[in-house]
């Protein structure tokens, strides 16, 4: 039990001391080259710091400092900036101004929303003699009877409050009332101190008693009477028990939010609080969430199983006449063949894609040194190859197209348009015999009376036609050719 709460306590303490960092500093100084010696502006709102400190040693040159939205409860190590012009600490658990007197070159200040009750600590104001703009809006103070009054009186300096311009005329009235307004300033003052008090003390209360419930919902939960009972029930947690603590955890955040709290330091910080513990209980059930139990790829008596945890197509293909198995996975076309990893045992085949695992067992047996793995260069499929162990190797039916042919040669006879030849094969000697053809047998074709002439008669228009000029020659047996008389025309 004591382990468990000193634990919790720890993790407590690890959330409190939120601190300003040098890592911190010099990430919020990019602008300045993450340099800190020279550095004369800085951002450090929303940072849940909750002690200001180190600024003043690291940062002499600071001109411009925003903390707002913070938990710093204390105006601290800042009184080494004498550069610092604009000093931005909002919306911060402040109660009291103190420990400004060093920053000589002060010219406005921001103290918006914080828990300024002591009214009377401007005082140390006076010494910054440049200070020309005051925030004090939404601190307790403000509520105060002559609260302005007081203040235009006491800082001679102010040039403006609360964004309001001070007039010379509300100044002069300020200084008629001073001392009558500053005894009122001084009875509310102490009014308010016995407030805080009691709200200290009931936030010190709460805080105990929340402390006390947690140490009984963890004895309900683990139910610890022994040192050595703590491992035990941690590792006997049932899902049921984890969604009954879910929804108790559900309902003390719902009672939480809807108590009615006033709005003081220590609410503002419990909540803080509370909000960072819900965010490492959620973080740590999402962690378990996430951390899947490890698949069971073999089970306790040696037997492979089958998974598929990328989904995967993938065909067994048994190849008698190699005598192996070919196992085709449908892997991503282009994925990177670094992301494979590929285990061939004897009675079963493990690929690993991108860190999910893919395991088939196999028929039979199979030889791990003599199995391959290939991408095929198309599809992008990781092909595995593997041996069977045993089983004999069919060799191929080949067709064979032989011609019979005689001792010597092999003679074929062919007999096309009266030609008569004789073919001769090459016999088994590796001899070639040359074609023969009976000389009595051969002749060779009249070719001119392969197409008969026809007389071509025109059948286009008259015009087109061709004249067919017919000849008759007669022959005259009787007359003499004289070559001496001229022809006749």
């Amino acid at each position: 039990m004591s382990l468990r709460l000193d634990l919790q306590n720890k993790e407590d303490l690890c959330l409190v001391n939120l601190k300003v960092t040098e890592d911190l500093v010099r990430r919020r100084a990019e602008h300045n080259n993450c340099e800190l010696f020279s550095l004369e502006e800085i951002s450090l709102h929303q940072q849940e710091i909750e002690k200001l400190e180190y600024l003043d040693k690291w940062c002499r040159d600071l001109k411009i400092l925003y903390l707002q939205n913070n938990l710093i409860p204390k105006i601290e190590n800042v009184g080494r900036l004498k550069k610092l012009e604009y000093l931005n600490i909002a919306l911060n658990n402040i109660e009291r101004i103190e420990n400004l007197e060093g920053c000589e070159e002060l010219k406005k200040l921001d103290l918006t929303a914080n828990f300024i009750g002591e009214l009377s600590s401007i005082e140390v104001l006076k010494y910054n003699i440049h200070l020309k703009e005051l925030f004090l809006v939404g601190n307790p103070c403000t509520d105060f009877e002559g609260y302005r009054q007081f203040v235009v009186a006491t800082l001679h300096q102010l040039e403006s409050l609360d964004s309001k311009e001070i007039e010379r005329s509300e100044r002069t009235r300020a200084l008629q009332d001073y001392p009558e307004v500053k005894k009122k300033i001084r009875e509310q003052e102490k009014a308010y101190l016995l407030k805080r008090a009691r709200e200290k003390e009931d936030a010190q209360r709460r805080m105990q008693e929340r402390k006390e419930k947690k140490e009984n919902q963890m004895q309900s939960k683990f139910g610890i009477d022994s040192p050595g009972s703590l491992c035990d029930s941690e590792n006997h947690q049932t899902e049921r028990e984890q969604q009954t603590w879910e929804e108790n955890d559900d309902e003390e955040d719902r009672r939480f939010w809807e108590e009615p709290t006033p709005y003081t330091p220590e609410s503002r910080l419990e909540a803080h609080r509370y909000i960072e513990e819900r965010r490492a209980k959620d973080s740590k059930r999402e962690s378990k969430k996430k951390e899947k139990p490890l698949r069971t790829l073999i089970t306790a008596d040696g037997k492979a199983l089958n998974v598929n945890e990328p989904k995967l197509y993938f065909t067994l293909e048994d190849d008698e006449e190699n005598n192996q198995f070919i196992l085709d996975l449908a892997v991503y076309r282009h994925l990177d063949t670094s992301l494979l990893d590929v285990d061939v045992q004897t009675t079963y085949v493990r690929v690993q894609v991108k860190g999910k695992l893919f395991q088939l067992v196999l028929p039979e047996e199979v030889k791990p040194d003599s199995s391959s793995a290939k991408r095929s260069q198309t599809t992008g499929h990781l092909v595995v190859s593997m041996p069977k162990a045993n089983g004999i190797i069919l060799a191929r039916q080949k067709v064979s197209t032989s011609i019979k042919t005689s001792d010597s040669t092999a003679q074929k006879n062919t007999r096309s348009d009266g030609i008569h030849t004789r073919t001769s094969y090459s016999n088994r000697s590796g001899q070639v015999e040359k074609l023969e053809v009976d000389p009595s047998r051969y002749s060779f074709p009249d070719v001119t009376k392969i197409i008969q002439e026809k007389e071509r008669i025109g059948q286009g228009p008259i015009s087109f036609q061709p004249r067919k000029i017919t000849e008759n020659k007669k022959s005259y047996v009787d007359v003499e050719n004289d070559e001496d008389v001229p022809p006749l025309i």
